[in-house]
């Protein structure tokens, strides 16, 4: 099997995948019989695989290194390209909407495929072609902003990722000096990072109007594939301020005396201990060892998974000059594989990570290994969260293989961050839709949005005189912000069917790894309620959902003698 590196990268000839796509969809208008729609089905199911596969890795070797001018020329290519391939998609959709084989598509592929289709349509549209790549091209220079920042810090030149590890470094000196140096680049940015985020607001505002809505989120909306609306997520969002809030304050005020001080500060939020937090005893190859022995002793089925990960080299792990901040997973469909982008820089974050995109990554080949069409290899992003927020969980029994003696502090501090993460994500989202229903508002009218909901949701937060931050700046390191609207509720929305699962593990682990595996396997071949059904999860906008979803986390930090740690 070929290594990551060893992966052909072949710019896709798009008149050539026009012809294709042309031919398939007159193949559908004019069949006589259901087998020629459904050979055409599979035929575009090919062509997809073959364009996204290349597309993927183009943008992974983009994102390794930024200043690779080749790959840099690719991923404008695709920004570009895939935005113009809209009238021939249409035409394929058309083709398919208007066939009088629906039924028989329902019944070969379910009822889902046609539901993506009609979905996808309403988002979709020729006069939004040169809009598309323009918000491409914005998306791209802020990531290029934020994979820019050098900063020399006692003797060390670090990136935005690398001052991250000083967050729980137990000198609360540096810890604050990281921080500043973090606000300092950003501020230095300020200009830059408000215009970039006034064009995108107002760009995609035209958008949405050009397909008929006031604002852009009824297009956002589609965009996601949501199949739930606003007001749900209003009402989750108000479950988690009455629920979670309270409950967090009461975490981080046990969390100040822990650690020693009389008030958090926000350079205090990620340090747990008074001799500092748990970090990995070894790098990347210690990792990867250990993480090795940990998927080959959780299932036969991860096992496997994890040893081809490793023997074809599909990760990027460790943060290094030019490259870009964060981590995510992709996929190769044509190579059959998953790759993961991390930047590891000494805390326990990088097993956070690692775990986490692994939950992707596995997600992904499972549902390779059992979905035909590769519309169906990924759900929504709110059930592709739980696949990767719950291998945090699965792992835990494994965390001496990582952290020693210390494992058990790594479990009650990712315990704990799981919990007061689920507010900062859903005031994400709520500044959104604030943004979007009023994008004429200023730079600094959006910052005073934002100011008013730390009150709301992070109300022990405090800047320690950081005047920029203190005004509403925090968000603008938030790259989803900008690049990908409306992609953070997913992460709460997630973190219930985590929780679930964390609390189904403990009673019946059998049971719980059983019912992950379904929902893996089952990719996006059901709606998003019906795959929380599969997995027998609840509904996380139900009433009572939240404070049921989090109580095994809470029974978990109680049970944790902190006296000990």
């Amino acid at each position: 099997m070929q290594k990551f590196s060893e992966f052909k990268y072949e710019r896709p000839d798009l008149a050539a995948a026009r012809r294709t796509l042309s031919k398939l969809a007159k193949s559908v208008r004019r069949a006589k019989g259901f087998s020629e729609v459904e050979q055409a089905i599979f035929g575009y199911s090919k062509l997809q695989s073959a364009v996204t596969t290349q597309m993927s890795l183009a943008h992974a070797r983009h994102t390794i290194d930024i200043k690779d001018a080749f790959y840099d020329a690719e991923q404008k290519f695709f920004d570009r390209a895939l935005p113009l391939a809209t009238p021939w998609i249409l035409a394929w959709y058309k083709a398919l909407t208007k066939s009088r084989f629906t039924k028989e598509i329902d019944a070969r592929f379910g009822t889902q495929y046609l539901h993506n289709v009609r979905k996808e349509m309403s988002a979709m549209s020729p006069k939004l072609m040169l809009d598309m790549i323009r918000e491409n091209k914005l998306a791209r220079e802020y990531e290029k902003l934020l994979a820019s920042c050098k900063v020399d810090f006692h003797g060390e030149q670090l990136n935005l990722s690398g001052l991250r590890k000083y967050a729980q470094n137990p000198d609360r000196a540096l810890r604050r000096e990281a921080a500043g140096l973090t606000s300092g680049f950003l501020k230095s940015h300020e200009a830059e990072l408000d215009g970039l985020y006034d064009k995108l607001v107002k760009l995609r505002t035209r958008m949405g109007r050009k397909l008929g809505y006031k604002d852009y989120t009824p297009l956002g909306y589609l965009r996601m594939g949501r199949t739930f609306a606003p007001e749900e997520a209003a009402r989750f969002r108000e479950q988690v301020a009455s629920v979670l809030v309270p409950l967090c304050q009461k975490l981080y005020d046990e969390q100040a005396g822990r650690i020693g001080v009389d008030k958090l500060k926000v350079y205090d939020e990620a340090f747990q201990f008074p001799d500092g937090n748990a970090k990995p005893e070894g790098g990347k190859e210690f990792m990867l060892a250990a993480a090795q022995r940990m998927y080959r002793e959780l299932s036969s089925e991860t096992g496997r998974f994890f040893d081809d990960m490793v023997a074809r080299e599909l990760m990027d792990l460790e943060t290094k000059p030019n490259k870009r901040v964060g981590g995510y997973c992709t996929g190769f469909p044509d190579f059959r594989a998953a790759f993961i982008f991390s930047n590891f820089n000494g805390t326990s974050g990088d097993v956070d990570v690692l775990t986490h995109e692994a939950g992707h990554a596995f997600a992904a080949i499972q549902a390779g290994e059992t979905q035909e069409l590769i519309d169906y290899l990924t759900p929504g992003m709110e059930v592709a969260e739980i696949h990767s927020m719950s291998m945090e969980y699965f792992t835990h029994p494994w965390m001496e293989l990582f952290f020693g003696q210390k494992a058990e502090k790594y479990r009650y501090a990712h315990i704990l961050g799981s919990l007061v993460f689920v507010p900062y994500g859903v005031m994400v989202d709520e500044f959104q839709h604030i943004v979007y229903a009023n994008p004429d508002m200023s730079p600094a009218e959006r910052k005073a949005e934002w100011t008013k909901l730390e009150k709301k949701y992070l109300p022990q937060r405090d800047y320690d005189g950081d005047a920029f931050m203190e005004a509403g700046s925090f968000w603008q390191k938030q790259h989803h912000i900008y690049s990908l609207p409306f992609y953070y509720i997913d992460y709460t929305l997630a973190s219930m069917g985590a929780f679930e699962f964390f609390g189904r593990m403990t009673e019946n682990r059998e049971e719980a790894w059983k019912d992950y595996l379904e929902l893996c396997r089952a990719g996006g071949s059901l709606p998003y309620k019906d795959l929380l059904a599969l997995a027998h999860l609840s509904n996380p906008f139900e009433p009572g959902s939240v404070e049921r979803a989090a109580a095994p986390l809470v029974r978990a930090l109680e049970a944790i003698d902190r006296a000990a740690l």
